[in-house]
């Protein structure tokens, strides 16, 4: 065996060599990381770079960077490549900026007769203005480009989300009496003297539909479904209505269920609600 190594000797305490080892034998492992635990462990254990060159049928020039970089960057560093610079980026910050900007703008806008971009028309419209607009590094961007740029900001243009817009003029006064009483509720709860009046919060879900399983319904089975099985036929009894109403002061809640909903029941839930408190 050669002896005459330019290179200094690699020493590996119990622990690393045992971690070594474990990544030689395993078959979970990276390739490449059992690959060059082999040649770190066959260094520290004396074998020239000609020897581990025939033994793991590699040229030099990757057993020398494996070693080097572990007597630098110490073993467990060897086994991953190191971290590059990259590309240069050729795209810079403002023109993705200018990019993001136009998909928050409406097509319209800008002379188009959609109302929402498609990433092919965005793509477009950008490789026709970016010279005009300071950014010819976007001259050839794709569809695959802007994709990536709207998609790193969170913006999806293409789609469309839903929302209720307020339109009642006077929303702010009435939420303001609303957040009123319910104030005065907490007061009152947290204070222990008697009650002149007490509040009680009211909704009601009219037309619910009343349906009867047709077939019974399947437990859940391990390894066969593990879900509730309910059959997709089913019997439907009418429409309900439920009146409720729930005490904030005590917790207490009221409800009625009828077949129809009209202001005769909303009278009868009132007086069922009366019947509950005293007189005064």
């Amino acid at each position: 065996m050669d002896t005459s190594q330019k290179r200094e000797k690699l020493i590996l305490d119990e622990s690393q060599r045992s971690i070594l080892a474990e990544i030689v034998k395993s078959r979970t492992q990276a390739a490449c990381h059992v690959f060059r635990a082999g040649i770190l462990l066959g260094f520290a254990d004396g074998k020239n770079i000609a020897t581990l060159c025939r033994e793991f049928s590699t040229n030099r020039k990757l057993v020398e960077r494996t070693i080097d970089r572990a007597l630098a960057f110490g073993s467990m560093a060897a086994l991953s490549d190191l971290q590059r610079s990259g590309k240069k980026k050729v795209i810079d910050d403002e023109a993705i900026n200018w990019v993001i900007n136009l998909a928050c703008e409406s097509p319209q806008k800008h002379g188009y007769a959609a109302e929402t971009w498609t990433q092919g028309a965005l793509a477009k419209h950008v490789r026709a203005n970016c010279v005009a607009n300071g950014h010819p590094t976007l001259l050839k961007a794709m569809k695959g480009t802007i994709n990536k740029m709207l998609a790193k900001a969170g913006i999806r243009p293409h789609k469309i989300s839903y929302y209720l817009e307020r339109r009642d003029p006077d929303f702010e006064p009435k939420r303001a009496q609303i957040l009123h009483v319910y104030k005065e509720v907490m007061i009152a709860n947290e204070s222990n003297a008697a009650r002149s009046a007490t509040t009680v919060s009211y909704d009601e879900k009219p037309g619910i539909q009343a349906l009867k399983n047709i077939a019974p319904q399947l437990p859940p089975v391990p390894g066969k479904h593990p879900n509730l099985g309910r059959d997709y036929e089913y019997r439907r009894l009418g429409t309900v209505s439920i009146l409720a109403g729930i005490d904030l002061h005590t917790g207490h809640i009221f409800h009625k269920t009828y077949r129809r909903h009209r202001s005769s029941e909303f009278i009868e839930f009132l007086k069922m609600l009366d019947e509950n408190y005293p007189p005064e």
